[in-house]
């Protein structure tokens, strides 16, 4: 039996870990201010360089989501590169900063892996969001957390971007994925989810270690949930106010099967709104409170079954 060549990847010599790009999202804020102290900042003899930072230091001081505008949806090439009055919002600044310390977005020079790091008040565990199915650095890290945290619950979501440009700041990266963690409110932080957070960015920065160091990393399989759409809650015709919250047999059950005719929301006089798709799909980021102002009340996705080839780093005369 034939087996396949490793595919060679580049090394990621530059790694950036990112939080507080919601500013109330604590787990990361947390994290990163830990990471940032002295006594933990000492060489760890791993071969890629560690850029920590605060994403949207003004929002964290106020403990708010953002101060003008959502800084994770000012990274597209339009944003942060056209024009900007000096009225313009503080996180169109700041995504500039940002771009300028760890890209230029789609550039050599762009840092070779972001982390960013985010909480949500959904029950959806501890999540990979990617803009790609088939960035195999990314797939691998998740695969080997997978198997170093075999009691946390872990799914791996792509958000399919081939029809329009990636918006969030782990896109300026070469490569980059969102770790999304919850159930915590906004505003605090939550001992388990931010243990689960810490140990999860750890068991990535070793990945990378060992990828750089040489190891070969076996490939296999990986569901992936690729989102197919959003939901908004029912609405009055004339205020545009929600009349109905999620149903309570669907609350908290992040990545269950949706199936047509099934409940989705209960108005606020009591009566069931049934799913009405035309085909079954898994709902995720459910009543995520972040999303009202969005208008988002869950988000639907396909799942498929991708497999991941084994990869090697490139030797120095390969780059």
């Amino acid at each position: 039996m034939q087996v396949d060549e490793p595919v060679r990847l580049p090394r990621l010599s530059r790694v950036a870990v990112c939080g507080g790009t919601h500013g109330n999202e604590l787990s990361g804020v947390y994290l990163v201010r830990e990471m940032l102290k002295p006594e933990n900042r000492k060489e760890d003899g791993g071969p890629a360089s560690l850029l920590m930072l605060l994403s949207n230091p003004r929002a964290v001081q106020q403990c708010t989501r953002y101060v003008d505008t959502d800084l994770n949806r000012c990274f597209t090439h339009a944003t942060l590169n056209g024009p900007a009055s000096e009225g313009a919002p503080y996180e169109i600044f700041r995504a500039r900063e940002l771009n300028n310390l760890l890209g230029p977005k789609g550039s050599r020079a762009a840092v070779d892996l972001i982390c960013d790091l985010h909480n949500t008040t959904a029950n959806m565990g501890l999540c990979f969001i990617a803009y790609s199915d088939c960035d195999w650095v990314c797939l691998h890290i998740f695969r080997h957390l997978q198997k170093q945290m075999p009691d946390t619950p872990m799914r791996f979501i792509h958000f399919d971007v081939s029809t329009k440009e990636s918006y969030s700041l782990d896109s300026i990266g070469k490569h980059g994925f969102a770790m999304e963690i919850g159930p915590q409110p906004h505003g605090c932080v939550k001992s388990n989810i931010y243990t689960a957070m810490r140990e999860g960015v750890q068991h990535m920065r070793d990945w990378v270690s060992c990828f750089n160091s040489g190891c070969v990393f076996e490939g296999g399989p990986v569901d992936v949930f690729t989102m197919v759409k959003n939901v908004d809650y029912p609405r009055d015709g004339e205020t545009r106010n929600i009349t109905a919250a999620i149903h309570p047999r669907l609350q908290d059950r992040d990545f269950c099967l949706l199936r047509p005719g099934e409940p989705l929301f209960q108005t606020f006089s009591g009566e069931t709104v049934k799913y009405q798709g035309d085909e079954a799909l898994y709902a995720f980021f459910i009543n995520e409170c972040a999303y009202y102002e969005k208008g988002i009340a869950l988000s639907l996705a396909r799942k498929r079954r991708v497999t991941v080839p084994s990869i090697h780093v490139q030797t120095d005369e390969e780059e």
